[in-house]
């Protein structure tokens, strides 16, 4: 049952994935790491389908962009981060309450916190393509751009007066560049018959451009002007929503964290809690993104952990420091290394207008550094601005110094699809074994840390067609599920099972044989062999000790 010499091969992780339309497309100057890290998550990606980790939602439809479904391991996954997360911040603390707020959010509440009429994004289009583009995270280019007044083709009588542009970047050819304005120009075309390369351009001028971001990185093609683009799902309810009634407006909350503010006066009655303290909340939130992309790290559904910490003036940028030692020391807990998060303290004028200290909290995937988490200190703006809207008092009074003032707030908010993704990232792995016979084979495995692991331990049979092993393994299988995920197999041979749960990442997996039985010696009867995941060691241990010990390792 031994799986012998291991031969590493991580892959890098370091590149940027950009979004052209409703396809995700990995981009990256480096062409060598590119090729790296658009194969290393291709087989992310592929593996969470095929072992039932992620979907895309309503695929059978063609899909539904920006949103997705977790599987039978992907659920385990998700739950297994929020209860240690909720574990963690709420029940280990006396100072942290919860919360589950309402999904349906009034719209008063929206626009006091600014978000109707200013949460939006800049968007625009390729004239060529129609694929949308937030303008804000173009990056700049430099090089030519071809500027056409218009076209015409003689033989039909077609003309158009419309101007349009084409950016030709250090290295690529012109004549691509009037391919492309043929392209476009050959829209307006009433004529389905007429080639496009048989349009004459009009009025080619040709100027130099520095840091544009005029063109689609993808296409080189002119975009239109950006303007705003909300992002809230707006929705109606209730029998007068038939009637056009405005006050039947209702929204999909776009983050959780106000309605910890809105329901802040009745937690504080009813808990009886003293600053400093914290209202949390795990649930879904809602933002139309224009470009959702790199996977599952930006969709238009997306659920968020999060904790608003209450405090006085004084207390907000020392609580702002020790959130954020908090939050990095978690993640390294749930089995992303230290050296691969990174802290960005986020200067004066790119910071929320409300913010007086934001970090980001940012992670290594495959497809660039990319932010997990935010820790801001957001003051007393949210509250200030519900009690002027509401005209309800949301102050506190402090017993001590008999003053009432309303509490400013350190807001540690992070995404758990974000954080789901950099696990299963992280974990994904290739190594070349020599199995028993000699030979050398890939093995791909999820190194999970154990406590994060969708199924903990797996029980195998060393053989299914002897009755005494298969129920002494169901006994074993009977005993543990009671305190932790596991998985029975009885099918295919030892090493085979072993690799199927590498690949999903069990850390554990538990072989009962003739040992168990007492067939070598009474002195292993009723002992397990018991593999490691990550080593692949195996060593002997009595069943009666099997769930101390996995209870010790997925804590």
């Amino acid at each position: 049952m031994a799986d012998s010499t291991v031969e590493s091969a991580r892959f890098d992780a370091d590149a940027s994935l950009i979004c052209i339309g409703d396809k995700n497309i990995l981009a990256m100057s480096n062409k060598d790491k590119q090729n790296d890290d658009v194969a290393a998550m291709e087989k992310i990606v592929s593996l969470c389908k095929r072992r039932g980790f992620i979907f895309q939602s309503a695929e059978i439809y063609g899909g539904l962009n920006g949103c997705w479904d977790y599987g039978p391991l992907g659920v385990e996954l998700k739950r297994n981060l929020k209860e240690y997360w909720w574990r963690r911040n709420v029940q280990e603390r006396d100072d942290i309450v919860g919360l589950d707020g309402s999904i349906l959010t009034h719209q008063e509440v929206l626009k006091a916190s600014g978000h109707v009429g200013g949460f939006s994004d800049p968007m625009c289009d390729d004239l060529l393509t129609k694929a949308r583009l937030r303008a804000d995270q173009i990056e700049p280019q430099s090089g030519t751009v071809l500027n056409f007044t218009g076209a015409s083709h003689a033989e039909s009588d077609f003309s158009i007066e419309r101007e349009f542009a084409v950016l030709i970047r250090e290295g690529e050819d012109e004549n691509k560049a009037r391919k492309t304005a043929k392209s476009y120009y050959s829209q307006f075309l009433k004529d389905g018959r007429i080639s496009p390369k048989t349009i004459e351009l009009q009025g080619e001028r040709a100027e130099e451009v520095t840091d544009t971001i005029r063109f689609n990185p993808a296409t080189g093609s002119l975009l239109t002007e950006a303007r705003e683009f909300n992002l809230m799902f707006q929705t109606t309810m209730g029998a007068s929503a038939e009637e056009g009634d405005e006050n039947a407006i209702a929204y999909l909350r776009p983050e959780t964290a106000q309605s910890i503010f809105v329901q802040f006066k009745n937690v504080l009655e009813t808990s009886r809690v003293k600053l400093p303290f914290g209202i949390a909340q795990i649930g879904k939130s809602f933002r139309n993104e224009i470009n959702p992309r790199n996977y599952t790290f930006r969709s238009r559904e997306f659920e968020q952990m999060e904790i608003e910490y209450f405090c006085t003036p004084e207390q907000g940028m020392e609580l702002t420091d020790y959130w954020l030692e908090e939050r990095l020391s978690f993640y390294e807990d749930i089995g992303l290394p230290r050296e691969k998060l990174h802290v960005l303290d986020v200067p004066d004028g790119e910071r929320a207008h409300y913010s007086k200290k934001t970090y980001d909290i940012e992670f290594e995937f495959p497809f660039g550094i990319q932010e997990l988490e935010g820790v801001a200190y957001r003051t007393d703006y949210d509250l200030s601005k519900h009690m002027e809207k509401s005209g309800k008092s949301l102050e506190y009074f402090d017993e001590a110094t008999k003053t009432r003032f309303v509490p400013h707030v350190v807001e540690p908010s992070a995404g758990c699809d974000r954080t789901i993704l950099a696990m299963l990232c992280e974990a994904y792995d290739e190594e070349t074994i020599t199995n028993d016979k000699g030979k050398e084979e890939m093995r791909t495995v999820m190194r999970f840390h154990p406590r994060m692991a969708p199924i903990k331990c797996g029980i195998f049979p060393l053989l299914k067609n002897k009755p005494e092993l298969v129920a002494k393994a169901r006994e074993v299988q009977k005993m543990l599920t009671p305190l932790m995920n596991v998985f029975y197999d009885e099918s295919g041979a030892i090493g085979r099972r072993y690799r199927r749960q590498d690949e999903v990442g069990t850390p554990y997996g538990v072989t009962i044989d003739f040992d168990t039985l007492g067939e070598e010696g009474p002195e292993l009867k009723d002992t397990v062999t018991l593999r490691e995941r990550d080593s692949m060691k195996q060593q002997r241990i009595a069943i009666a000790d099997l769930p101390m010990f996995l209870l010790e390792k997925i804590r």
